[in-house]
């Protein structure tokens, strides 16, 4: 990211300027990655953060968005056998997003879109959203979407994954590739079930077992792969951006409707 992007970035701007943005409708963007999470051998702890704000960059272009910091903490207790993951509690990390977003909100911006990039976040962004107002805020999974999960199940080579896998990494050869090292990549142990619980990196015997890190293939990524899913995941998150971007609040809808019973 370079300096096109700055006006997006507040934290790269006074705040006098973050406030006539807000003042003439520019809605905000709250990225959620992790920047302290493994990744594998392969892949660094704040991939999940790169993405976050690479991606939340581009959405911001064509609505002008406004892009808060991103929340590099959250709720990712399946890694934390591994050095440096850390992890929030679910209510922690709930009451976190709740309260940023909230202030956000308070502070004028009309609408708000909370840009994920976890699984285990997911519940708790939902919990935290659900006490704000439903027709200004949204929340956005970039794995979500008609288009992504399409393509990934077409382009993906790999008997299972998820985590810093064949597609997460292609993901990475496209959009940083220079934090990827391919020569480090190491597939998981083969599975015959995903089963629910946290990697170990310790103990072979577990189902969950991965001495890298990685749950899936990344020696089968290219950054082929990874424009084809970037194209798609930002595909999705644009059309649902501007759809959200232009939907009138039912509170403005009523009081339009109000106003024109009066005339």
């Amino acid at each position: 990211m370079g300096a096109d992007t700055d006006r997006h970035f507040i934290e790269r701007l006074t705040w006098d300027e973050v406030e006539r943005r807000i003042r003439v409708g520019a809605p905000a963007i709250l990225p959620i990655g992790a920047a302290a999470k493994q990744h594998g051998f392969h892949l660094p702890l704040n991939t999940d953060r790169l993405q976050a704000e690479w991606l939340a960059a581009r959405i911001a272009e064509p609505v002008d968005a406004l892009i808060w910091p991103t929340l590099a903490y959250g709720h990712y207790p399946a890694f934390v056998d591994y050095a440096g993951s850390s992890s929030l509690s679910a209510p922690t990390f709930e009451a976190l997003v709740h309260e940023v977003a909230a202030g956000i909100l308070g502070a004028g911006c009309r609408k708000l879109f909370v840009l994920n990039t976890g699984i285990s976040t997911l519940a708790p962004v939902d919990r935290a959203l659900a006490r704000l107002d439903a027709g200004r805020v949204s929340h956005l999974w970039i794995h979500d979407g008609p288009r992504y999960p399409r393509v990934a199940k077409a382009l993906a080579q790999q008997g299972h994954g998820s985590h810093a896998d064949e597609l997460e990494t292609s993901l990475m050869l496209a959009l940083a590739p220079d934090r990827v090292d391919m020569a480090r990549a190491e597939a998981s142990p083969a599975v015959t079930q995903d089963t629910p619980g946290p990697l170990t990196p310790s103990d072979p015997n577990s189902p969950n077992y991965s001495r890298s890190g990685s749950y899936g293939d990344p020696t089968l990524a290219t950054s082929a792969k990874g424009e084809t899913l970037l194209a798609a995941i930002l595909d999705d998150l644009n059309e649902h951006v501007a759809a959200f971007v232009a939907k009138v609040p039912a509170a403005a809808q009523v009081s339009g409707t109000s106003r024109s019973l009066l005339q």
